[in-house]
């Protein structure tokens, strides 16, 4: 009785309120604002406070408008309370549900949450903060931090920690739709983003990949580097922290998802490390551990739990799987044509900080090599699209601007198959491709082709 009454508790949406108005976010459920022309998105009043007008797509997050009735004042079953409104004009806010804007466009009937909740940004410091935070589980943040790492750090702790990061984010999205559970109730909380409000919420992969990137960092260096260890443990402490805080803040999460998020990590992490460590070498220099690990990649996408409706966790998944099977088949590459051998000394290394020109050759390799990733996307993107869609006869452009999921399994494959294929090749290029380049340009890192 009591372990359900903390289960309900830390599920509870209105925890999720009392957070964001701890830190300086004030929810006004139901309310008006007349003198001020509201719009999705945020604006100034007259005290040089942010009044946000968010709409919530998700028609799954409004089906529970309460657990107390008597603390929020509310009517469990009212729809008015909800904001959940139809109409078949046009909506004159910008959404940026796609699924949406599509059906606006067709001038069909589309449901929404208009106006309500309406929420007042009171601390700017923790807003930009927290939207930093949930940044480093983001896209963006892989896409930058990964051929970073490689070009500049260490690849053979790259390696490690992109196959954890890969296993332990897979396994938390399969997870959301097969739990299934929704996202926190709007209200009572507020929902200050919608980038990812599509997906189910337990459990919360932002704090899975929060623990497990910075942690197996810290596990992976510990050993190979002479540096202060309580040092980096400090910081992937306070980068967990501000990941899955983040992720309360901005109303995407219950507490319950976060905390089983972190637990499941750490579980995950125990056997992962040490097996992960060891089975490096052999994927790296064995050609069958190699193939094994990209039919296991694909296994992953094509056997992949069905969910009741669509969510984008197939399609990150992908991405996850391909591009960590990528930077290994570029690792594979480089031992097979002889470039990678294994270090003249063993570790652990002393730390070499970059000088002047270190760090001048620094910055060529990063936007040489982000320029050049950008561009792999764009060509496989068009590429993939153009050949699938004749194999199977049908329109890559009209296909391409379609943002019809749930309807056209065409897209959904499509999707998939050129997602796949691109975060592989990127994978590969950051590995194999661009230090070849780097090294014919003669701003390589010299350690490079030593990290086995």
């Amino acid at each position: 009785m009591i372990r359900s009454e903390i289960i309900d508790y830390l599920k509870d949406s209105q925890l999720v309120a009392n957070i964001q108005q701890f830190f300086g976010v004030s929810i006004h459920y139901g309310e008006h604002f007349g003198k001020h022309k509201t719009h999705e998105g945020s604006r100034s009043n007259d005290e040089g406070k942010c009044i946000c007008t968010e709409v919530d797509h998700n028609e799954a997050n409004h089906l529970l408008t309460c657990r107390n009735q008597k603390t929020n004042g509310c009517d469990t079953s009212s729809k008015e309370f909800n904001g959940y409104i139809r109409q078949t004009k046009l909506l004159q806010q910008q959404e940026n549900d796609s699924d949406s804007a599509n059906k606006r466009r067709n001038g069909e009937e589309t449901p929404a949450v208009l106006g309500k909740p309406q929420y007042t940004i009171n601390n700017a410091f923790w807003y930009y903060l927290f939207l930093f935070g949930t940044e480093l589980g983001d896209e963006i943040f892989y896409s930058a931090f990964i051929p970073f790492w490689f070009w500049n750090v260490d690849g053979a702790v790259g390696r490690r920690v992109v196959l954890v990061w890969a296993i332990v984010m897979s396994i938390g999205q399969a997870l959301k739709d097969v739990i299934r559970w929704p996202r926190p109730a709007c209200p009572p909380a507020a929902r200050l983003q919608y980038k990812w409000s599509q997906e189910y919420g337990m459990p919360s992969t932002h704090a899975m990949i929060g623990v497990s990137i910075p942690f197996s960092v810290v596990l992976f260096t510990m050993n190979r580097y002479i540096y202060p260890i309580h040092i980096g443990c400090i910081i992937a402490f306070l980068w967990c922290i501000l990941v899955s805080t983040s992720r309360l803040y901005l109303g995407m999460h219950t507490v319950l998802d976060i905390v089983v998020g972190v637990i499941l990590a750490i579980v995950l992490m125990i056997p992962l490390v040490p097996l992960v460590d060891t089975m490096d070498s052999y994927i790296v220099t064995n050609f069958w551990c190699l193939v094994i690990l990209v039919a296991i990649s694909i296994m992953a996408i094509v056997y992949y739990p069905c969910s009741d409706k669509w969510t984008p966790t197939r399609g990150d998944t992908t991405m996850v799987v391909s591009v960590t099977a990528g930077v290994h088949a570029g690792a594979w590459l480089n031992y097979y044509t002889g470039v990678l051998s294994k270090p003249l000394f063993s570790p652990p290394y002393h730390i070499i900080w970059p000088t002047y020109p270190m760090f001048g050759r620094l910055i060529f390799r990063t936007v040489l090599g982000f320029c050049s990733i950008i561009a792999t996307k764009a060509i496989c993107k068009s590429f993939s699209y153009a050949t699938i869609c004749a194999i199977l006869r049908i329109n890559s452009k009209e296909l391409m601007k379609s943002q019809d999921y749930s309807g056209n399994p065409n897209k959904v494959f499509v999707d998939l198959v050129y997602k796949y294929l691109c975060c592989f090749m990127i994978g590969v290029n950051t590995v194999y491709l661009l230090p070849n380049v780097f090294g014919m340009l003669g701003i390589e890192r010299p350690t490079f082709y030593t990290e086995i």
